[in-house]
């Protein structure tokens, strides 16, 4: 029987941190909780010397430590009507979703959906994943299409995942469906916030990351969730945050990345432009995109790519992927490393992508 999917068709200074509550509307300078040591503990001991400092350099060219957390003020939005579209929380077949917003900082809410499978409760937690949607110069779309209610059926995975057993939250990125400018348009207000932000000291990875981690502050305080594991999924942009947020939330014990690890070797050997979360202000001088991935390590991570995708350059990925495993290897733990290039292919979520995705998640969640 084929396995159920997603149908397919074909330490920096406070005050820099102070300049953007002040110069950004709905970005106050807000407080976020570092994150819980127990579990990195260990991990911090098996990393070389080089990793640590390539880890301080790439948090001072993020934008430097992200502040204490504000309160989540969990809301429930039943119904919203938002550009014809009427969003409202019920029951699906197998599965309940609810229409939540949440802080991530004083002013700032992020609208999701939050997908129940039916039978799991405070009395029946389940594990759950985080699903970070696509790019794909859709602007209007963002947690509406791996919810299912809109976009490609290819990446409706929030609810292929939900089936599967899993709580699944999907949120709004910046510049995406809800979190759309009244003034600025589609990709002028991606530009204008990316630039904002680097100005500020800081950059969209910075606000992309911060907004991930709080979402992770929602699932572990769902009572139907078992907080010891908690995953995350992404497609394109998805993947980017995947690999950005797994260095900074030791709480994500798994990670799945589908087709994007554009390097900065890649980008500029093919005159690539890409989505500005890839863009991290003077990183390049200590290392690459792959060099943050490795820092994920020793928690499980897959990473699957098509041969074809333009996106990400295959002859770096090889490199990038070599790079990783490497990291894993010296972490003791080479198997929770594993990525995947299927040939013939582009940019896509292919039946085997999936498949290797589902797999891992189970394996690292539900065992």
């Amino acid at each position: 029987m084929k396995a159920a999917r997603p149908q397919a068709h074909d330490a920096v200074a406070t005050d820099r941190r102070g300049f953007v509550g002040m110069a950004a509307t709905g970005l106050a300078a807000a407080t976020f909780a570092s994150q819980p040591v127990s579990a990195g503990a260990a991990a911090e001991a098996t990393v070389s010397h080089h990793e640590k400092t390539f880890r301080d350099h790439l948090l001072e060219c993020l934008g430097g430590p992200w502040p204490e957390a504000c309160p989540l003020n969990v809301r429930s939005r039943d119904p919203v009507e938002f550009r014809g579209m009427r969003i409202e929380s019920g029951r699906k077949d197998g599965y309940r979703i609810e229409s939540i917003d949440y802080e991530v900082e004083p002013g700032d809410r992020v609208p999701a959906f939050l997908l129940i499978p039916d039978g799991v409760d405070a009395a029946h937690p389940a594990p759950a994943v985080a699903v970070w949607h696509q790019h794909n110069g859709e602007w209007h779309l963002g947690k509406s299409e791996p919810a299912g209610l809109a976009g490609n059926p290819m990446h409706h995975t929030g609810v292929a995942l939900v089936k599967e057993g899993y709580v699944v939250i999907c949120p709004d990125a910046l510049c995406f469906e809800e979190r759309q400018s009244p003034v600025l348009e589609k990709g002028n207000y991606e530009r204008f916030e990316f630039l904002r932000l680097t100005v500020a000291g800081l950059c969209m990875a910075w606000k992309n990351i911060l907004d991930m981690r709080r979402a992770i502050d929602v699932l572990a305080a769902r009572p139907e969730v078992d907080a010891s594991r908690i995953g995350c999924y992404g497609h394109s942009m998805g993947s980017t945050h995947t690999w950005l947020v797994g260095p900074w939330d030791e709480r994500l014990k798994c990670l799945v990345g589908n087709c994007c690890l554009p390097t900065y070797a890649a980008i500029e050997r093919t005159h690539l432009l890409h989505c500005f979360p890839n863009f991290i202000p003077g990183i390049h001088q200590y290392g690459d995109t792959p060099d943050i991935a490795a820092l994920i390590a020793p928690r499980p991570l897959l990473l699957n790519f098509g041969e074809t995708d333009k996106g990400s350059p295959i002859e770096e990925v090889r490199t990038g992927i070599e790079r990783i495993g490497k990291a894993y290897r010296e972490a003791g733990v080479p198997d929770r490393f594993s990525s995947f290039i299927e040939s013939g292919v582009g940019h896509v979520l292919s039946d085997a992508m999936w498949q290797r995705t589902r797999e891992w998640l189970a394996r690292h969640l539900k065992a």
